[in-house]
């Protein structure tokens, strides 16, 4: 890619399809594709820009490497993204691989080299189904990154991704901030995490949460593993006792079954 693909805000339905064939590549420099109801430069619809209900994006069948969202600027789009960025409307990633995807390396909410999502639509759950995301490398959630969304993640695959940043969040004094989620960061009130048919290994975190850093700050939210396995997935300095590779601040305990978690 020598630019960024944009999705125009009037779009009601975008499908990616690669057939298997299409590998994108944002050589190292750049992010791939960008979605962003909240962004009046792609044509801004609607004054709940964040809850908008399209564009509907489908990415399925193909391959996304070396996009990079370092530096870019977060009082635009909160940064994060170095694949796929998208704010508002609804968005599902079937069948695809995501490798060697970049964004900051420090800050304490920054996340998501493969995939960040910023709110959604309705507050549907952004649904991952059958994909792999390996080789990510971020502050925080260096696969999948969220704030104030949900996910439902089927059959997928999440390896070597790291969570480079350090300091937590929010910021020990005297640091950048970050370090959590090696796979998967989520931060927000009311939202839920699933994890069903998914394998989830030798990732890690410099802070905590090497597979899942999940905080529901008003204490809603719920976290779903099912028929799962989580294993070899190191948190650097804290994680929830008896739930190895994860952190988790929500509705009572997360939900295990049929699943093996392992150190």
């Amino acid at each position: 890619m020598t630019k960024t693909a944009k999705v125009v805000n009037t779009s009601a339905k975008v499908v990616l399809d690669g057939g298997g064939k299409v590998t994108l590549s944002g050589a190292g420099k750049r992010r791939i594709l960008y979605m962003n109801t909240c962004d009046q430069a792609q044509k801004w619809i609607g004054e709940d820009c964040n809850t908008q209900d399209t564009p509907r994006l489908t990415i399925q069948n193909m391959a996304f490497t070396k996009g990079n969202s370092t530096g870019e600027d977060t009082s635009v789009d909160g940064g994060g993204g170095g694949a796929v960025f998208v704010r508002g409307g609804h968005v599902k990633v079937i069948n695809s691989r995501f490798t060697a995807n970049r964004c900051d390396a420090t800050g304490p909410d920054v996340g998501g080299a493969g995939l960040r999502v910023l709110n959604f639509g309705d507050n549907d759950p952004v649904y991952v189904v059958g994909s792999t995301f390996t080789g990510g490398r971020c502050s925080n959630g260096s696969a999948l990154s969220s704030i104030g969304a949900s996910w439902i993640v089927l059959n997928s695959y999440f390896s070597g991704n790291k969570a480079i940043g350090h300091g937590k969040n929010p910021p020990d004094p005297g640091t950048p901030g970050g370090g959590s989620g090696g796979a998967i960061y989520m931060d927000g009130a009311k939202i839920a995490l699933t994890l069903n048919g998914t394998l989830i290994e030798k990732n890690s975190a410099a802070e905590g949460g090497g597979a899942v850093f999940f905080v529901s700050n008003d204490r809603t939210g719920t976290l779903t593993v099912k028929d799962s396995t989580l294993r070899s997935n190191p948190s650097g300095t804290f994680e929830t006792s008896g739930y190895p590779g994860i952190f988790y601040i929500g509705s009572g305990d997360p939900v295990v079954s049929g699943s093996r978690l392992k150190k």
